[in-house]
């Protein structure tokens, strides 16, 4: 794994300053430079050019601190994979991988993927106050899953206003029952509730009284 920070020197501070982002594979935004030393110039042409010194450290990002953590994770798996994308928004960090053998990554229904998300949750928020999210998707799997449940969620509750009866979805895991919570939150004719004990939990779809 690249080193955090790197201290560099400099004919400039400028000049050192994008030596060390060269080497951390960062913008300026990314990081936080200090100053170790300024250049001095020769004096009376006896005592030569003093470089400037810089220290510069990269931001802990959460979504860069999740990205390690999932790398960690799939490198002892000993996997072909790559890191196609990582978004954050507002506490939660959506990692989308790519490469061969990705079946294998799912697993049976997505279970695989779904335990190695746990972990990686577990592994992330140790330490952390603010807890964070991890949703961690296999060829976009997860996304069109999501898109799939909530397709699914908005015909089963029209299906419930037409004939003002209740429908129980099939068991689902907490991240498909939060799906059809949110996607039918905003329904003011509607309210979703859980129902049954894990791993047999779920939604039920009815009409407010």
């Amino acid at each position: 794994m690249q080193s955090q920070t790197v201290e560099k020197k400099g004919k400039s501070v400028e000049e050192a300053i994008r030596a060390a982002l060269d080497e951390l594979g960062c913008e300026l935004e990314d990081v936080v430079v200090e100053i170790i030393e300024e250049p001095s110039k020769r004096l009376l042409g006896i005592i030569g050019n003093k470089p400037a010194i810089v220290r510069v450290s990269v931001l802990e990002k959460p979504e860069n601190e999740a990205r390690q953590i999932v790398e960690e994770l799939l490198g002892k798996m000993k996997i072909e994979y790559q890191i196609e994308s990582v978004e954050w928004d507002d506490g939660v960090t959506r990692i989308n991988i790519v490469g061969k053998d990705m079946g294998l990554l799912i697993g049976r229904k997505g279970e695989t993927l779904n335990a190695l998300q746990f972990i990686a949750g577990l592994m992330v928020n140790r330490k952390r106050e603010q807890k964070m999210r991890i949703i961690l998707d296999v060829e976009d799997y997860r996304k069109k899953r999501e898109q799939s449940l909530e397709a699914l969620a908005l015909r089963l509750s029209e299906k419930v206003k037409q004939t003002q009866k209740n429908v129980i979805m099939r068991p689902m895991n907490p991240q498909e029952r939060r799906i059809v919570h949110t996607v039918l939150q905003e329904d003011p004719l509607l309210v979703t509730y859980s129902m049954g004990d894990e791993p047999n939990r779920k939604v039920v779809i009815a009409l407010k009284k």
